[in-house]
């Protein structure tokens, strides 16, 4: 029990101060509707081990030295403010102008080696691979379907991607990093908070309760990341994006001025 004492209390203190709308958040559930599946774990722990490093960090007194030099946080806080009201602004555009068709969305191959698209349309899958947009396709002499687009579906796995636009794993990886480390709140929430109450707990629980902050930023982000992909059926519809696209705006742009004014 008394073990469990302080990792519950680091658990809850955790996710009380990462389960809320954030830009971390917001971009993390995009890219769960619109990436593939390793795009999408990069990006889960991406947030986890930066969480884990600042939490770890902040336990072992880093937390001060932040405090003595604010000008750092000022130079932090300048340099997400512009990143975050740039992304804003993209967001706001795509919401307004939106390009392309709703998401594609293709079924996972069955047992019989058969893909099976969107449309309804089934293709041979001598080597495993479809190329195609519509689910109309025809053989050629390599074995292999094509249709106009040249995007390849490999057979067994869920390919889809957001109106006119795609997400690699490098972009996902540098954004994510980005909206992480470039908001002068991560410090003052993990470095300085979480450190401090770490330290609070005496020197025989400090680190039990750091690994339940810890864990709790593991589960959010693997529950956010992996669970969103349960929403890419509502994605497929263009109307989906153009709403998400305009709360992802809202979130940038308000975070962003709250940033640029000192909040």
């Amino acid at each position: 029990m008394t073990i469990l004492l302080p990792l519950l209390s680091g658990l809850g203190t955790g996710l009380a101060l990462i389960v809320a709308i954030g830009v971390q958040n917001t971009y993390l559930l995009r890219l769960a509707v619109s990436a593939g599946l390793r795009v999408v774990a990069a990006a889960v722990v991406v947030c986890a081990a930066s969480d884990a490093a600042l939490i770890i960090a902040g336990v072992l007194g880093v937390g001060v030295v932040v405090e003595r030099f604010p000008a750092a946080v000022v130079v932090i806080r300048f340099v997400g403010a512009a990143f975050l009201l740039t992304y804003g602004v993209l967001a706001a555009r795509r919401a307004l102008r939106p390009a392309g068709d709703a998401m594609r969305v293709t079924d996972e191959a069955a047992d019989d080696g058969v893909v099976r698209t969107t449309t309804g349309a089934t293709a041979p899958a001598d080597d495993g691979v479809v190329r195609t947009t519509t689910g109309a396709a025809g053989a050629a002499d390599d074995g292999l379907a094509h249709a106009t687009s040249g995007a390849t579906v490999a057979a067994g796995r869920t390919r889809t991607a957001p109106p006119g636009r795609t997400v690699t794993m490098r972009t996902a990886v540098l954004t994510m990093l980005v909206f992480t480390w470039a908001n002068p709140h991560v410090y003052l929430d993990t470095l300085v908070f979480l450190g401090s109450v770490a330290n609070q707990q005496g020197p025989d629980d400090r680190w039990l309760w750091t690994i339940g902050a810890v864990a709790a930023s593991c589960v959010w982000f693997s529950a956010l990341g992996f669970g969103g992909r349960l929403l890419r059926p509502l994605f497929a519809k263009p109307m989906t994006w153009r709403v998400f696209d305009g709360l992802v705006a809202v979130v940038m742009l308000g975070f962003g001025a709250l940033l640029l004014v000192g909040a």
